[in-house]
């Protein structure tokens, strides 16, 4: 009797790639990998250590824009550290930080110009009057801060005397009360806007940080004018001076502070004069008294 059985089924094994092949493989791929980096990684620091002490890149050239009052050789002057540094590592930062320590300069930009070049943007800060610290006159701009002492070189501004700014310690500290120096920027902001008005106003007293005291040219009366409101009051005050002078001929003040009431302070004629002929003295001083003092530090310099 015949028996007949199912054929089984072909099948096909699959390969397997020997386990240590494989992992020689991967080795030898690590190892073009990282010797690639390698390569690269030694061209690249060959190529930076070459830049860094590639004489072309060293800072030959400061080029400035935005100044009035300093110079491009003072600006230049302030940035002589950077000069014969590489461009490329140069402390921006720290030139930058040079120019800030400048009485004159409010912000400073500096850019890297290749190949050899630094150029320097300012913005300068602008005098509004000028300040006694001790026995010496100083510029000063509508913060309060002090700008350089007052000298010949800067004659052809017509600036006020502004008084008061110190916190304590009278005309001899330098320090600054923030709110006087409020007032003060209020003040000239608001009278500048009037030309007329701004070339009249001769010294500002800013001692009461609620009330500005200001002399006019040619005028001993101290006007009161308050915190507000300048320039209204002060041709509140032109306007009724003759009338005021038919009634009290001296006066040593008027305050105009209260709008509608007008309050003046009679004062004898000697304090009158002396009021005219120290405010005559201070102007000359601000003007041409610091001329000496600067010719001889120049003799001392040689």
């Amino acid at each position: 009797m015949a028996v007949y059985a199912r054929p089984e089924p072909r099948f096909r094994r699959a390969y397997v790639q020997p386990v240590r092949r494989r992992w020689l493989a991967r080795r030898r791929g690590l190892v073009v990998h990282l010797g690639l980096a390698l390569v690269v990684a030694g061209g690249l620091a060959w190529a930076f250590a070459w830049l860094r002490h590639a004489d072309v890149l060293r800072v030959d050239t400061i080029t400035v824009g935005g100044n009035e009052r300093l110079s491009a050789g003072e600006v230049a002057g302030l940035m002589e550290p950077l000069r014969g540094e590489n461009l490329l590592v140069a402390d921006l930062e720290a030139g930058r930080a040079s120019l800030l320590a400048s009485g004159w300069i409010r912000e400073a930009a500096l850019r890297r110009v290749l190949p050899s070049a630094v150029h320097v943007t300012l913005e300068e800060r602008e005098p509004v009057g000028l300040s006694r610290f001790g026995s010496s006159l100083y510029l000063i701009d509508v913060t309060g801060h002090v700008i350089d002492e007052f000298g010949p070189r800067f004659s052809d501004l017509d600036l006020p005397i502004i008084d008061g700014f110190s916190a304590r310690g009278g005309e001899e500290s330098s320090a600054v009360d923030e709110r006087r120096a409020a007032l003060a920027a209020r003040l000239i902001a608001q009278v500048e806007a009037d030309s007329g008005l701004a070339a009249r106003i001769s010294q500002v007293d800013v001692a009461n940080p609620h009330d500005a005291v200001v002399l006019l040219d040619g005028d001993p009366v101290r006007v009161h004018l308050g915190a507000e409101r300048f320039v209204a009051r002060l041709r509140t005050y032109l306007e009724i001076s003759p009338a005021l002078r038919q009634v009290v001929p001296d006066i040593d003040y008027v305050d105009v502070r209260f709008d509608e009431r007008v309050y003046v302070g009679p004062a004898d004629a000697a304090a009158a004069a002396r009021r005219i002929a120290l405010q005559r003295r201070l102007t000359e001083a601000a003007r041409t008294g610091l001329a000496a003092n600067s010719g001889q530090r120049r003799q001392r310099g040689t």
